[in-house]
Order: C-alpha cells, then structure tokens, then sequence
C-alpha cells in the first residue's frame, strides 16, 4: 500500500468528459488493491447495463465492486478491508437515487451531511466523482431545477470537505483551487 495521505478529492466534469476515467487512473497509478463504490441502480435497463459492462471493462483488475445507490457514506466509513484506496462513482446518481426514491430537499440534504461526515473520517484515499450539471441552459420543468440546484448544492458541500478539487472537461483535467 502506498503510505501517502489519505487524501480526498472530488472530481466533476459533464457528461463524457472523462472524469471517471481520470478517477481510474488516478487510482490505478497510485494503488494496487482498490474499491469502486457504484452508486448506479442498473433495475431493467439493458443500456444500463451495457454502461456498467463498459465501465468494468475499462477498469481492469485490482478493483473490488460495492453497490451502494442510496447510501454510499456506509460504504466509507468505516473503510472496507483489504482496500488501498476508494473510488465513489457518482454523487450524482447517487442525488438521482434519492430523488427517485422520493426523499425530500431537506432528506437529501441529511443524507448529503452525512456523506461530508464520513469522507474525513475515511482512512483511506478517496476519489468522488460527480456531473457539473450547472453549466447549461435552466432546465423546463420544477423536477428538472430541482435537481440541478440539488446536484450544484451537494457538490459545493462535498468540494469543502475535500482536499482538492479537479474540474474535468475533454478529457483534461484543471485543478481548481479555493
């Protein structure tokens, strides 16, 4: 295991920018056993599924798999066993889920106070990965603002906790700082 820091980093992009991949190597240059932490709910999707069969694939080996679509912060800390390193992929299915599901504004943002609560108590390294959702136009419907005023409110909670902050977009990352 790599004695680094046990560093936590968020990192956003739109969609297909790359931020997951940088996520994965990220890791895959820095540690050898590590746990990808799907916030995905695949249900009856098959192009869903095809998704989730790319993302394993690219992947590769080295990496353990927990489902965990409505409550991730369980699955950091404590910190799995047997793990160098975390990969939380992403906050915001993760924010979809919880929508979904029916949890109201103030539930997320419980759920989203507890997330912030276990990534510093987490004793490994962390990578979060969420959308940048907020950069396009303001969506049409209630449902669609909300969830992006949701989405754009947890990653600023979640960037406060986090020792660095990278901003993906064509596949290039740029380190944002406070």
């Amino acid at each position: 295991m790599n004695k680094a820091k046990a560093e936590k980093i968020l990192i956003l992009g739109g969609c297909r920018s790359g931020k997951s991949l940088f996520a994965q190597q990220w890791l895959d240059e820095r540690y050898a056993r590590k746990c990808y932490i799907a916030t995905l709910d695949i249900k009856d999707d098959p192009e869903m599924a095809d998704r989730v069969a790319l993302h394993r694939k690219s992947r590769g080996q080295g990496w353990e798999v927990i489902e965990k679509p409505l409550n991730p912060a369980t699955a950091i800390s404590p910190a799995p066993e047997n793990t160098d390193a975390l990969l939380l992929d992403c906050l915001t299915m993760w924010l979809t889920n919880l929508i979904l599901a029916g949890h109201s504004d103030s539930e997320i943002e419980a759920r989203v106070e507890q997330l912030n609560k276990a990534i510093p108590a987490c004793s490994l390294p962390l990578v979060l990965v969420a959308n940048e959702v907020g950069l396009g136009i303001v969506p049409e419907s209630a449902l669609g603002r909300r969830f992006r005023d949701l989405a754009g409110w947890t990653n600023q909670q979640v960037a406060k906790v986090c020792d660095s902050v990278y901003f993906i977009t064509a596949g290039l990352p740029l380190k944002l700082s406070r």
